[in-house]
């Protein structure tokens, strides 16, 4: 059965509902996220909301206090899966390098046998022109795509991730292309959450104090939830009202995280920069981009493409088996020319030789060259077939085009003997 696209994903990211809803693979810090969120405002609304629901008594004008505490939370929470459990501008992942950039260095290695052996060449940084400036790009290894302008590879969820801002653990997901704006409206939301929840509790300590507990320290004595919600509040409005307020700058400057603190000292010009207005524009007003990957798409076999030069690269191997081959070829040749040229003598003699020269084991080699040559200058001298043998080195024949030629030395001796009627014996 064919798989579909989030089950054979090599990310490091984590679906749900079929490939639905993509996360970060620290996604089990969303749940932290969202505790931190609803307890508080739970806490609110019982032991504070719910004491002023009846202190403007116009139009009931109290339960609008813990109305817009409810859906302020449900809003918060909703952009906060938005940013978690989407797509935030993933590149697909290539399956093969770019073969428009290949080029063979047949000079760049040379292996252990002394051949050269070509090796795949090509840029690790392109330049591209962006609003008139050269911006550079580089490739990466892991996705094998040169990525593009303003697009880097998280090493957290394992994805080259277009417009790439940073990996936020507390949504546990990459803030990029497709969720940055609803990553700053979820931080600004719960920096305005923050301020409500703290104005609500300092007036219900006001309405305290104006009532049966005059002082300050008897009204906080009376709703110590009130204490702890003001304290968390003003805590937390440390983290995300700065947090707000830094990327009111980078949108306004029309930066990313990554390259305000990559590039921070270059003193480069902002080649993205298209003005405060416009760039606020540019995160808010354009429509999102639909994403690059179908999650739920069935995945297609690519057939794997050779490069135009790979023949090229794998000749230094088709010559190491061709040695083989030629080697055998040649010693099949000289041992038909040498079977032509010979007559078989009588078997026992034969055999009587090769024990003798067995039991001496010191017999003379000499190169097949030199052997042959030996051999013809017998025959013509003397008129006779000289007794031959031929062994083959079983240990090793590396480096070796044929086997050894062994004329015992008892052989030479017996030449006259043998000169009248004699035959030349080969042993294969």
């Amino acid at each position: 059965m064919a798989k579909r696209v989030y089950q054979a994903w090599k990310g490091s990211n984590k679906f749900i509902f079929g490939g639905r809803f993509i996360f970060g693979p620290d996604v089990w810090s969303l749940f932290i996220t969202i505790s931190l969120v609803i307890i508080p405002v739970v806490i609110f609304c019982i032991f504070v909301a719910r004491h002023l629901l009846h202190k403007f008594p116009t139009y009931n004008a109290g339960y609008a206090i813990l109305v817009v505490a409810i859906v302020f939370t449900i809003y918060v929470l909703v952009l906060q899966m938005l940013t978690s459990a989407r797509d935030p501008g993933i590149i697909p992942r290539a399956s093969h390098p770019p073969e428009e950039e290949f080029s063979f260095d047949a000079t760049s290695r040379t292996d252990s046998t002394g051949r050269q052996t070509p090796s795949l060449q090509f840029p690790r940084v392109k330049e591209v022109m962006v609003n008139g400036m050269p911006v550079k790009i580089k490739y990466c290894d892991t996705c094998m795509l040169y990525r593009p302008p303003r697009c880097s590879h998280c090493s957290i969820c394992n994805n080259c991730v277009e417009r790439f801002d940073h990996h936020c653990p507390w949504v546990g997901q990459c803030i990029g292309l497709r969720n940055y704006r609803y990553f700053f409206l979820f931080v600004s939301s719960s920096a305005l959450l923050c301020i409500y929840v703290f104005a609500m509790c300092a007036l219900y300590i006001k309405f305290l104090m104006d009532g049966d507990y005059p002082t300050v320290w008897k009204a906080l004595r009376h709703s110590p939830a009130s204490v702890v919600l003001m304290i968390y509040c003003f805590i937390s409005l440390w983290f995300v009202g700065g947090l707000t307020g830094f990327h009111l700058y980078l949108i306004s400057t029309n930066q990313t995280t990554y390259e305000n603190f990559r590039y921070r000292t270059d003193r480069r010009r902002n080649v993205y920069d298209r003005g405060c207005l416009n760039n606020f524009m540019e995160v808010f007003c354009i429509k999102i981009k639909p994403s690059r990957n179908d999650f739920r798409a069935f995945v297609q076999e690519e057939i794997l493409r050779t490069p135009p030069n790979a023949a090229r690269a794998r000749e230094p191997e088709d010559d190491s088996g061709s040695y083989t081959r030629s080697k055998v070829e040649d010693d099949l040749d000289i041992g038909g020319d040498l079977l032509k040229i010979s007559q078989r003598r009588n078997i026992e003699e034969f055999d009587e030789e090769i024990g003798r020269r067995d039991n001496d084991r010191r017999p003379e080699t000499f190169l097949e060259s030199e052997s042959v040559s030996a051999m013809d200058k017998q025959i013509s001298n003397t008129g006779s077939e000289i007794p031959i043998t031929r062994t083959d080195a079983r240990n090793s024949s590396w480096g070796r085009r044929s086997s050894n030629w062994e004329i015992s030395p008892e052989i030479f001796a017996k030449n006259s003997s043998v000169a009248g009627s004699g035959s030349l014996t080969t042993e294969k």
